[in-house]
């Protein structure tokens, strides 16, 4: 709710930006024309991942995972490493974090093993494992038409150095941190039936399908798109009660949409002038490490969004776009507001009833970001 009034307020601030002159109706249809198809693919992905967890296809991923570890506690948690890295590059990290995360606590608690390192695995994950495609993030999306919109495999070419620094130093530090919670072993559970044998297998179908048409260069947004119109149908046909409105994330669109265009009000009155003063420019390594340590710091004062908006038209190269994502994505881990798939996770955890220390949360993840953002650029400059 809070989600959606800010961005009813973005909104009206940009309207006022409109009729003051700030911005030009061509301004605004240019941007229009930019954000759609984005949005559209936002809606279209988690109205799929809504209804694949419906269907049961998450349960069932999380129960196999278990039942494949063999009773040993470290394998089930690389196995959710594994879950939810795949889970954030191909379904994106808001995916992982409000639909993954619920079923890998429960599953953690089933088999009497603390919830937090799961829950943390997949948080952590859920941001840092969200550069190697651009279905991945929003902030990405974006990113892959400042770039000419390359093929999804172009664009994980150029991140890949930073991804995989995004994946290893969050795990390591989980593992570091949670070594003994980690050994031992427990008991597997046992196997069960989803509720709808075929509902669940559309949707397994429908996800596996999805999968390489994000990848394959067609527009994001048309696959998407496809996936979530069987699944509706099918649900249509079988469980018609779930599909309710609440299944289109309409306070996300409204929150991005009203940013966008308070943000581009913004940079019409010199946002990103004053911006270069302060992250300056170069493609050297001092350069991008000052890029990214701006663009970090922006995402947790504010939120990552807004920041990349803001920082992209201070970028000017590939190299320096990546390393604004390497900020606002991996960098985005110090405060609760910096991403929104941080404020979603602790909202389903707390649902849950698990305590989380904001204080502890927010130390640990300033630890992550301080290693994680100028080794993602070092491997970066090193490797391209």
């Amino acid at each position: 709710m809070r989600t959606a009034v800010l961005g009813a307020v973005f909104l009206a601030l940009g309207l006022v930006a409109f009729l003051a002159g700030v911005l030009t109706g061509a301004e605004l249809v240019a941007l229009v024309e930019r954000v759609a198809p984005v949005l559209g693919f936002v809606v279209a992905l988690t109205v799929v991942a809504e209804l694949a967890a419906e269907a049961g296809l998450f349960s069932w991923l999380a129960r196999t995972c278990s039942r494949l570890a063999g009773g040993r506690v470290v394998v089930l948690w690389l196995y959710v490493v594994v879950l939810a890295v795949a889970c954030t590059v191909f379904l994106s990290l808001d995916t992982t974090a409000v639909l993954l995360t619920p079923v890998v606590v429960l599953v953690a608690r089933h088999v009497g093993l603390p919830a937090m390192p799961f829950a943390l695995t997949t948080v952590w994950l859920a941001n840092c494992a969200s550069m190697l495609l651009p279905v991945s993030n929003l902030t990405n999306l974006l990113a892959l038409g400042q770039l000419g919109s390359p093929a999804p495999l172009t664009f994980a070419a150029l991140v890949a150095p930073a991804a995989a620094v995004g994946v290893v130093v969050p795990v390591a530090a989980i593992g570091l941190r949670y070594r003994r919670q980690l050994t031992g072993r427990f008991a597997p559970p046992e196997s069960e039936e989803p509720a709808d044998r075929v509902l669940f297998r559309v949707a397994a179908i429908v996800t596996a399908l999805l999968v390489p048409a994000l990848v394959s260069g067609i527009e994001v947004w048309i696959p998407a798109a496809g996936a979530a119109l069987v699944l509706v149908v099918a649900f249509a046909v079988r469980r018609r009660a779930v599909l309710r409105p609440g299944i289109v994330p309409w306070s996300t669109i409204l929150f991005a949409g009203g940013l966008f265009v308070v943000v581009e009000a913004a940079h019409s009155l010199g946002l990103a002038d004053l911006l270069g003063s302060v992250v300056g420019g170069g493609d050297s390594l001092p350069d991008l490490l000052r890029l990214a340590g701006g663009s970090a710091a922006a995402a947790n004062l504010a939120n990552n969004l807004p920041a990349y908006l803001a920082l992209e038209p201070v970028a000017g190269s590939p190299l320096r776009l990546v390393a604004v994502l390497i900020g606002v994505n991996i960098g985005c881990l110090v405060t609760p507001w910096a991403s929104l798939a941080t404020l979603l996770w602790h909202s389903r955890l707390s649902s849950m009833g698990v305590e989380v220390s904001w204080g502890r949360f927010m130390l640990a993840g300033l630890g992550i970001a301080v290693v994680a953002v100028p080794l993602a650029v070092v491997a970066t400059v090193l490797v391209l």
